[in-house]
C-alpha cells in the first residue's frame, strides 16, 4: 500500500496593515492552503506562536474544514504579527480534528518571518 502524505498548510501575511509597534491589535486570519488532509477531518484547530517571543499569547480558533484544499481569509480573527523591532518568526500550528473539541488526527506546521 502506498504510505499516508504528510499533512501540510501554508500561508501568506497578504492585506495585513503593517504593524512593528510590537502592540498586535485583532484582524482577519490569512487565507490558508491545506494539503494532504487527513481522512476523517472535521474542523482544523489553528495557532499563531511568535518563535521569537513565544510567551505572547496570539490566539487562534478551531473552524469547521469545509474544503480540504484549504480555509478562506477572515474565517476567525487574531492578534497579528507585531514585533516591536527587526522581524520576528511566526508559526501557524494547524490540527486536523475530527471533532470539535477532539479526536486530534494530524498537525502541520508553516512559519514565515514578519514583516517579510
Amino acid at each position: 500500500s502506498v504510505p499516508a502524505q504528510a499533512f501540510e498548510i501554508g500561508f501568506w501575511w497578504a492585506g495585513l496593515t503593517p504593524c512593528t509597534s510590537g502592540e498586535p491589535g485583532p484582524v482577519k486570519s490569512p487565507a490558508f492552503v491545506l494539503k494532504d488532509v487527513p481522512e476523517g477531518t472535521r474542523f482544523t484547530r489553528l495557532k499563531l506562536v511568535d518563535r521569537d517571543a513565544p510567551g505572547f499569547d496570539h490566539g487562534g480558533a478551531t473552524a469547521a474544514l469545509i474544503s480540504s484544499t484549504g480555509i478562506p481569509a477572515g474565517a476567525f480573527s487574531y492578534k497579528q504579527p507585531c514585533p516591536p523591532s527587526g522581524s520576528h518568526t511566526y508559526e501557524w500550528t494547524a490540527t486536523a480534528l475530527s471533532k470539535k473539541s477532539g479526536g486530534k488526527l494530524a498537525t502541520a506546521k508553516a512559519r514565515r518571518e514578519y514583516p517579510e
